[in-house]
Parts: structure tokens; sequence; C-alpha cells
């Protein structure tokens, strides 16, 4: 297993805050594109936008073309419908696939975006050839359940909590404060009800397609931070011992945005899977 990183000047250079061009569908789905090959289609989480990819763009869309989408009502993309469940955003990523006429694609998701990663993969598998499902969930136990439903059902009346993801999502090191700060700035640019939708779909959503696993015949990677207290490593461990490709890689010491604070390691594991053929290691 590689060796925890530490963000050095030059990788908070690659964390930039900065925005990046965008084109978007007939759809009103937003996404940056850049890079010729194989298409590797990145999917972010909730209260996020495309550029928490920056890391992966900059290193991927050497090899690939990438294709980073703004979830619903998140960055500049039309939201769903109040009440949306996950199964509307796996659609809406398969309209989006329609859209840009796309067939066989590589996707990672990150949290809410390896949810509906793992939809796809479960509701139309023969468009996805690779999944990589990168702190995502499976299963809450009925305390982590309990505690994510009453954080959905408090977003109507207190709106987007942006003290709350960071605490659970970064620790105190100094490597995780370049990523902390821009991840605060993208959780204060969120549109509230987008967020109050996409969560509620994320909190209800764990374990609407868990028992397809078996099914999905792509290679598949479980990736996790050993540290992360919702999108737990035996979470991943138990996804890819159900997926008959599937394989799991953790990253020592990181917790959930640990594309952005151990962003040498992911890519190294990402380029691992999007090297590997028809059998998973």
């Amino acid at each position: 297993m590689p060796a925890m990183e530490t963000i050095d000047q030059n990788k908070a250079d690659r964390l930039n805050s900065e925005s990046l061009p965008r084109k978007r569908t007939v759809g009103g789905t937003a996404f940056h594109e850049v890079g010729e090959g194989e298409p590797l289609v990145l999917i972010h989480g909730v209260g996020m936008r495309l550029e928490a990819w920056s890391p992966q763009i900059a290193a991927f869309s050497r090899s690939h073309r990438v294709i980073a989408v703004d979830m619903p009502g998140h960055g500049e993309s039309a939201a769903l419908p109040t009440g949306s469940k996950l199964e509307a955003f796996v659609a809406w990523f398969g309209g989006f696939l329609d859209e840009m006429e796309l067939g066989e694609v590589n996707v990672a998701g990150h949290s809410m975006g390896a949810l509906v990663a793992g939809g796809a993969a479960a509701t139309f598998g023969e468009r996805i050839k690779r999944i990589a499902y990168l702190n995502g969930v499976y299963r809450r136990d009925p305390e982590a359940k309990a505690a994510v439903l009453a954080r959905a059902a408090a977003i109507p009346l207190i709106g987007v909590d942006k003290e709350g993801p960071l605490r659970r999502w970064f620790g105190d090191d100094a490597q995780s404060m370049v990523a902390r700060e821009l991840t605060r700035n993208w959780l204060s640019l969120v549109d509230p009800q987008g967020y109050a939708t996409t969560y509620a779909a994320f909190a209800g959503g764990d374990e609407t397609y868990a028992d397809r696993w078996h099914a999905v015949m792509a290679p598949a990677l479980f990736l996790t931070g050993s540290d992360d207290p919702n999108s737990t490593p035996p979470m991943a461990e138990l996804m890819a011992a159900a997926a008959p490709r599937g394989w799991v890689r953790i990253v020592e010491g990181h917790r959930h945005m640990v594309n952005l604070t151990a962003p040498d390691i992911v890519n190294e594991l990402l380029a691992e899977w999007l090297s590997c053929g028809e059998d998973a290691r």
C-alpha cells in the first residue's frame, strides 16, 4: 500500500479554486471536457462541483477524454425536482450519456457520485466499462442511518451546514488544510434547494442498489480512506467481495475527500484501475 503523503506547495497549486470552463447539454447538465482517448466520466459528491476532481482531471486528461460533470443542482447544472430519489439521479446520468452520444465509458464517482455510478452499473451496465467507487456508502448501520437522515431533514430548516461536513471529511493535519478551505468555498456556493434534494437522495440511497453488485461484470475499484467515519473500509470490502471483478484499496491516514488530500496516491490507484482488463486483481 502506498505511504501517506503530505500536500506540498506543488500539490496545493493543483488544488486551486479557479472555475473550469463548462459546456451545457440541452438537458441542462454542465460539464468540463478535456483530452482525447477512452472516455472517463467523473461524478462528484453532495455539495461539491466538478472542480473537486481537479487533480484527476489534470492527470488523466493526458491519456483519456475526461468529462467531469456538475451534479444536478450543483455548479451550473439544472436541478432535479424536489423529492427526487437516487433512481432519478441515475436516470439523469443515463440521459447525460445519451446527450453526449457516449457508448461505453469508464466512470468514477465520489460519495453521492459513487452511488450514482453504482446505480448506473446496476441498471445499464453494458455502458459501464469500468467503475471506480470512491468513498461510497453501503448498507449503513442503524446509528449511521439515523444520523444521516436527521441531517437531511434539517437542511430545509437550517440551510447548508458547512462546518459539520468539514469536521467529518477532514483531519486537523496540515496536509488537509488546503483541500478543507476549497471544500468550504464549494459548500458556500451550492444552491440550497439542489443541495437539500441531493442530500436526501444520498441519505436514503445506501441500499437502493446494494444487492446488485453480484451482477456488475465491469472491473470495479472500491476505494476509501482508512479514517473515513461514514464511507468506511468495511463497506468497501463488502462491496468488493460481492462484485465478481471487484477489489478494494484503502488509503491510510485519510478521510472522506481522499482524492483531494492524497491526490498522487489516488491517481496511482485510478491508473491501476484504468489499465486493468476483464479480470480485476
